[in-house]
């Protein structure tokens, strides 16, 4: 845990006023009234929020809180592809453009929300047909396609719970993430394309269930239709299920606090966490902080570069658009790929209005120089976006005038895969402050506090906390409540969101970086658990230990202290042996860029390793607090 009073180093006092014409037509003009109504009565603020979907059942109490345990919307049926979906056909959107859909060789396909209610359906039957029903765990492994979201709102469709599992993981992390969930069904494509080269996701699939006999069929998008010749009953085809089955399918009925998905997240110890969200409130969530957020209008266009298997996927390229009724982009591949004018070519293209980024990403097109922007016509651009880490000043100034021509508003979005909404943001209608992710959400009361839980005074460093329950919050992990009651009980009376923050005298808030030893590798949070164990797993090392670096481009980079074994000796060829190993069992996104061999490392006397002594030492800072040090 944090000490108790450090101040925040990095001022920062400029701040952005928005363009009127943005204000003007904000969906939320004043922020300040409407926050103060929202935290004097939150249960009538998300009602009232909730009664612009459908449900086919209204609620019976907005929420249950006992702590830690919430529910919201008590007794509400509703199904969120019936808000995503028929909502829309019925209200007269049926021929609105729901995705535009990239490849990395820039082929487009358009799906309008008719055609997509369509799609889900079929492939909602298909599933029922292969015997998969409401509760069961549909594990899904695809690239960044519309035919991912068809198959996470096909599951949601009939009730079974989905688990994504980002396309870049290798079978170890796959295999984890498909035994945690007791999948009975994968979905997986037979590629993906990166950088010009197909990455085999069947063959990888394929290894990651090997002797997983709960796992009772694979069905496969057989992208260019050569790898299933129909013989292996084990394997079905995606393409198959989808013109042999109806495109009708009514909607499951769903309790509000029926499970939607688990989506596993990097602990500080232990595997991940497979965090758990419901049906109603993280619909309600998603739908509201879309809206509001970037300021969605009928006739924008939206695009959020994430990838699908990660929390912003599911958030802001899924549910929460898709309940807005919005168009949106979706694209696979390198952003920077054939050439680092890719996205802003597609921004001139389809003339997008909103677009949501990562920092990291950010950072990347600063190394590459503002003459690949400045070749565009950038001009439709409103309202950008930034989401995974703190946005860096020196970063949101470059995105400030080389992305947005000095004319767009910038929405810092502080939140989790925990959190399932955004938590912490600048809305449009109020002044940035580079540097700082904004105020506090409708709803949402976030602080900053000492171990204790004390309320620091401002421009403190402390533990970032969240006070009351929020309706698209976590409800359990899965199969391990108590890492759940965890984050309410470290500092009894709050959720603890591990974060270090300061806020201004105006309220601003600021991130400073995890508390614990989570690694953000280009927008990434990977445990240090995690890469510790593949590089342990390699048959020549006896322990290692890893930290994060400060990387101006990936935000931080991963250094591994490794011992050896006896009769082993350091070498150029070891290190390269055991970053390949990593890359076989994480995948590359998590090698270390640097390994040094040690004799020892610094642990506490009942064997907990001390990262935060090595980082410390690394970059020449002070140790701090090292009493519980065995050496």
């Amino acid at each position: 845990m944090v000490e108790d009073r450090s101040e925040t180093l990095l001022k920062v006092e400029e701040k952005y006023m928005p363009p009127p014409s943005i204000v003007e037509s904000a969906w939320v003009r004043d922020y300040e009234t409407l926050y103060q109504e929202s935290i004097k009565d939150r249960e009538a603020f998300w009602a009232k929020v909730a009664e612009d979907l459908h449900w086919f059942k209204k609620w019976d109490k907005v929420l249950e809180w006992n702590y830690p345990y919430a529910k919201w919307f008590v007794g509400g049926k509703t199904n969120i592809t019936y808000n995503c979906l028929d909502r829309h056909v019925k209200n007269g959107k049926r021929n609105k453009v729901a995705y535009i859909a990239l490849d990395e060789d820039s082929r487009e396909k358009k799906i309008t929300y008719g055609e997509l209610l369509e799609l889900v359906n079929r492939i909602a039957n298909g599933l029922k047909s292969l015997g998969v029903k409401k509760g069961d765990r549909v594990s899904i492994y695809m690239p960044n396609t519309v035919e991912a979201v068809a198959c996470m709102l096909a599951c949601a469709r009939i009730g079974a719970i989905h688990s994504l599992v980002f396309a870049g993981f290798s079978e170890g992390a796959l295999r984890l993430r498909i035994e945690d969930a007791k999948a009975k069904v994968v979905i997986t494509a037979s590629y993906t394309k990166r950088r010009g080269k197909k990455i085999d996701l069947l063959a990888t699939a394929q290894r990651a269930i090997d002797g997983l006999d709960f796992v009772e069929k694979v069905i496969v998008w057989d992208r260019d239709g050569d790898v299933l010749n129909g013989e292996d009953k084990f394997f079905v085809s995606l393409d198959e299920l989808i013109s042999t089955s109806s495109p009708k399918c009514e909607p499951e009925v769903m309790d509000a606090e029926d499970p939607l998905y688990i989506l596993y997240t990097s602990g500080t110890t232990g595997k991940p966490k497979g965090v758990l969200h419901t049906t109603g409130g993280y619909m309600v969530g998603t739908y509201y902080t879309t809206k509001v957020v970037f300021d969605l209008k009928e006739d924008d266009i939206y695009w959020c570069t994430a990838d699908i298997g990660w929390v912003t996927g599911h958030s802001y390229i899924v549910y929460g658009p898709l309940a807005v009724g919005a168009t949106s982009l979706i694209v696979e591949g390198a952003p920077d790929y054939p050439d680092p004018g890719r996205w802003w070519s597609y921004v001139e293209k389809y003339r997008v209005n909103i677009f949501y980024t990562a920092p990291t990403a950010v950072r990347m097109f600063m190394k590459y120089g503002e003459q690949w922007p400045a070749k565009y016509d950038l001009s439709s651009l409103r309202i950008l976006g930034s989401v995974g880490e703190p946005i860096n000043p020196e970063a949101w100034h470059w995105y400030f005038k080389n992305i947005g021509r000095e004319k767009c508003v910038i929405v810092d979005t502080w939140w989790q895969t925990e959190t399932g909404m955004h938590m912490i943001t600048t809305i449009p209608s109020y002044p940035a402050k580079p540097g700082k992710a904004g105020k506090p959400f409708f709803g949402i009361e976030a602080l900053v506090v000492d171990r204790h839980g004390n309320v620091l005074p401002p421009n403190t460093i402390g533990n970032l906390v969240i006070k009351t329950p929020w309706p698209s919050m976590l409800r359990t992990c899965w199969g391990e409540p108590e890492r759940y009651e965890k984050y309410w009980n470290t500092i009894p009376g709050y959720y603890l969101t591990g974060d270090l923050a300061s806020y201004d005298e105006e309220g601003y808030i600021m991130i400073l970086g995890r508390a614990d030893d989570v690694l953000n590798v280009a927008g990434h949070r990977i445990g240090t658990m995690e890469v510790e164990s593949a590089i342990v797993d390699y048959p020549a090392v006896a322990e290692a230990a890893v930290i994060g670096k400060p990387h101006e481009v990936k935000g931080e980079s991963i250094k591994a202290f490794v011992i050896l074994k006896k009769g082993y000796e350091p070498s150029e060829k070891l290190v390269e042996e055991i970053k390949y190993h990593v890359k076989q069992v994480l995948g590359p996104i998590a090698v270390p860029d640097e390994i040094e061999f040690v004799e020892k490392l610094p642990k506490t006397r009942s064997g907990k390793i001390m990262r935060r002594v090595l980082k410390a030492q690394e970059l020449g800072l002070p140790v701090g607090d090292i009493s519980t040090l065995e050496d």
